[in-house]
């Protein structure tokens, strides 16, 4: 897909900026991102990863970013200029000094954004330029509350190829409803900003991600029907209004123990890491893009 915006104009919300502009003035998405994408003269593709507060989007995308890095899986990813690599830089250094990563900030120009080029090892001539940015999850919840209140929210999920929804598995497995309406509203937003009817189902790919489940075994055993039981509200709308839906159960941390920080406040503390099912999500979706 050939480019069709300048260097000013926003990848995000189209806003045409001052030519020395460091983030939009409309969304306060970063301009690197449209500088990058007119020198691959091809517009990206849109994966956004939403989910509540501390269900792990951070963690989760970082560690995504690194295996995929790494050459893990059949997928390599090459990152379009240094602010790519600052999500899981960040990440991969708080996890090796036995931290979790600060939460990530609710001003969109302190996100960390990732623009990378994706390319399937048996077919490196066969490339996806993917934009992923790291949103806090007050802001979506913000922006589900207040429609309007984070253009750059909006503005993703209006043009996402795919979505990947992270829902908090030991939250739901111990009854807490709030993962679910969450995860409900959150489908909710997505069906509307489609504008589609009710007799169309939304076809954007959802890859709806089961974190932590290593506290919740049998949501890897059996990730439909775990959504089914616990998730019921977000399966009952994912199935009633969009057409391409897979469930994965993924965990990164393999033993957390606690401590307490400077002011005495107790602090979980990442033991180690032992990452399972990160990659399965990811690779799904690029293929039904």
């Amino acid at each position: 897909m050939s480019i069709a915006l300048s260097a000013t104009q926003c990848l995000i919300c189209q806003q045409e900026n001052a030519e020395d502009a460091y983030c939009c003035a409309g969304c306060s998405a970063p301009l690197s991102m449209s500088r990058e994408a007119l020198t691959q003269n091809r517009l990206p593709n849109m994966v956004t990863v939403i989910g509540d507060s501390n269900v792990g989007k951070t963690v989760y995308l970082g560690y995504l970013l690194d295996m995929l890095t790494r050459r893990a899986g059949e997928y390599e990813s090459v990152p379009k200029g240094p602010f790519s690599i600052n999500l899981q830089q960040n990440v991969m250094g708080h996890l090796a000094m036995r931290l979790f990563p600060p939460k990530t900030p609710n001003e969109v120009d302190q996100w960390h954004w990732a623009y990378c080029q994706i390319a399937h090892k048996r077919r490196p001539d066969y490339l996806y330029d993917l934009v992923m940015p790291d949103m806090a999850g007050e802001s979506i919840a913000t922006e589900l509350d207040a429609p309007g209140s984070y253009p750059a929210i909006r503005g993703l999920l209006t043009q996402s190829r795919g979505i990947m929804l992270l829902v908090d598995a030991s939250a739901a497995a111990m009854g807490n409803v709030q993962a679910d309406f969450f995860a409900f509203k959150l489908m909710s937003y997505v069906d509307q900003l489609t504008g589609l009817g009710t007799d169309t189902k939304v076809d954007t790919p959802v890859g709806v991600v089961l974190c932590k489940s290593d506290y919740c075994p049998q949501s890897f055993d059996d990730p439909i029907t775990f959504a089914q039981t616990n998730l019921n509200r977000l399966w009952n709308l994912c199935d009633s209004r969009f057409a391409n839906v897979a469930y994965f159960a993924a965990s990164v941390i393999g033993a957390i123990g606690f401590g307490t920080d400077e002011d005495d406040n107790v602090i979980s503390v990442p033991l180690h890491s032992a990452p399972r099912g990160i990659l399965e999500p990811f690779e799904w979706l690029i293929t039904a893009l």
